[in-house]
């Protein structure tokens, strides 16, 4: 029972009905929709098995009651021969508990025939969402192949420096030991040196392939990349997961390689949906961050100042201490078909743009990666963040911070944005900068000091006449308790690790705020 346009791609229908006249009816409102395509009718499993071979149906609208036939037996047939083609109950009669588990076993929709106008749409709907489906198929395949390769060339670029570091000397010593009188000698020397160059040359073609597989750096605008990690994620997470993107403000943006931290977030992504087997979240967001020395482990070279860091964070099962411990290591994996290269690629790319990499896990807790991308990824676009913060009028501030290296990073922050900071470690030495500068504008201190307590201090400072007001630095989960502080002084408190932006606007906030309303 064909009907053609020409030109026109044609859909093949298979209809699995016993009844000339239904059959009749749902090709005839098929047609009337203007669907273009060609049918074939079956009504016994034989007819049905040769159908999907021989004329392999796109679609399989079908009955539920056949003699010595059933549209659930056409359903088990179709999905272990093709369990993408869309399959559609169209039927005299179908209970409610019938109709569920027929959209459970597999079936997209059913279409009672008493109704049948609703035939046409249903079977429209059905083939978008497998077109979709395949779409999807195809681009995740391409991307698992392209984070192959990327894992390759990563892996390559680098194994090739370490073997040409010892690949070098074999040739050295097979040059230095060619003059000697044993021609034995000289013939093994010969072989090592040929061989030697034989492994310089593999290593060059592999330096080549590592190369070639990175591109060069870009500007990235961070809520555009989070976007369309949202499009690629949003189709493969199921509804039992919610995921949140919080996309950071428009202007920021980073210079780096947006195919490789893409593919890094979305590896870090795939790897926290599988972690959960329930209900759970899947949170991606990006903040602005100082680091000082102390972020950074003996092993890592501490470059401090001004970060982007992206977090990953899933409430999914967690990772033991072994399994962390092993996480970055090449071709360890957990998972039966992994090839243990993943976490390494990850791992290479953030190298690659200068940042770290931080993982908190804990078994039955879930897991938060956190992604640190350097100052000069995030300068320009701090500036613009900035931008509308109005700059100070030298007015004088004293700073009470112990880390050395946070403390030259806020002191250079405010410096550049128009004010005089004072710097201090302790409080026993902030003490000694007021005898020397006099009074400041206002205070900026860690709420935590060790040598002599943020409370000690700010007391020292009001039997000193200070009255201004305080921006205390601490830790989102040890809060200051302001019921220990004197009650006559302006606090405000600012989160850890410090966001430039964000201190620059409170103190800019409470500078104008106690011109406002000077002290008694």
């Amino acid at each position: 029972m064909p009907n053609s346009v020409a030109n026109v791609p044609r859909i093949r229908v298979l209809i699995v009905e016993d009844d000339p006249l239904d059959a009749e009816l749902a090709i005839e409102e098929l047609r009337r929709s203007g669907l273009h395509f060609e049918s074939q009718c079956v009504d016994d499993e034989a007819g049905f098995r040769s159908a999907l071979i021989g004329f392999l149906p796109d679609i399989v609208v079908s009955d539920l009651s056949l003699p010595g036939f059933s549209g659930e037996r056409a359903l088990d047939l179709l999905t272990e021969a093709t369990p993408e083609t869309p399959f559609i109950y169209f039927s005299g009669t179908i209970g409610e508990e019938a109709a569920i588990e027929a959209m459970n076993r597999g079936a997209s929709d059913y279409v009672l025939k008493n109704n049948p106008v609703r035939l046409a749409p249903s079977v429209n709907r059905a083939l978008r969402d497998a077109a979709d489906r395949r779409a999807r198929t195809l681009a995740e395949t391409g991307l698992v192949r392209a984070q192959r390769f990327e894992s390759l060339g990563l892996l390559a670029g680098g194994l090739s420096h370490d073997l040409r570091n010892i690949l070098q000397p074999l040739l050295i010593t097979a040059d230095t030991i060619s003059d000697h009188d044993d021609p034995q000698v000289r013939k093994f020397g010969s072989l090592v040196g040929d061989c030697a160059q034989r492994g310089l040359e593999m290593v060059a073609s592999m330096l080549s392939f590592a190369r070639g597989a990175r591109n060069q750096r870009e500007r990235i605008k961070v809520g555009q990349m989070f976007g369309a990690i949202k499009l690629l994620l949003k189709p493969t997470v199921p509804s039992r997961i919610d995921l949140v993107i919080n996309k950071p403000e428009p202007d920021i943006s980073i210079d780096g390689n947006q195919t490789e931290l893409q593919q890094t977030l979305l590896n870090f992504c795939l790897n926290a949906i599988q972690a959960i087997p329930d209900r759970g979240s899947l949170t991606l967001s990006a903040t602005e961050e100082v680091l000082d020395d102390e972020f950074f482990t003996a092993t890592e070279s501490a470059r401090g100042g001004n970060y982007l860091r992206i977090d990953i964070t899933d409430t999914g099962t967690g990772m033991s201490d072994e399994i962390l411990g092993n996480l970055f290591k090449p071709f360890f994996t957990t998972k039966d078909d992994g090839t243990g290269l993943g976490m390494v690629s990850c791992q290479r790319i953030v190298d690659h743009h200068h940042g770290y990499l931080r993982v908190d896990s804990e078994v039955g807790r879930g897991t938060s990666v956190s992604i640190h991308l350097p100052s000069e990824g995030v300068a320009h676009a701090h500036c613009e963040a900035i931008a509308d913060i109005p700059f100070g009028n030298g007015e004088h501030i004293l700073l009470v911070i112990e880390r050395a290296g946070q403390l030259s990073l806020v002191c250079d922050s405010l410096h550049t944005h128009g004010y005089f900071p004072i710097g201090a470690s302790d409080g026993a030495q902030a003490i000694q900068k007021i005898e020397e500068y006099g009074l400041p504008a206002m205070v900026v201190m860690d709420a935590e000091l060790k040598l002599m307590s943020g409370v000690r201090t700010l007391s020292a400072l009001l039997e000193r006449n200070y009255q201004g007001p305080v921006l205390l630095k601490a830790r989102p989960d040890m809060p200051p308790d302001f019921d220990d502080y004197p009650p006559n002084l302006p606090l405000r408190v600012i989160n850890l690790p410090v966001v430039v932006s964000e201190m620059l606007r409170a103190v800019h906030d409470m500078l104008l705020e106690s011109k406002k309303s000077p002290p008694a």
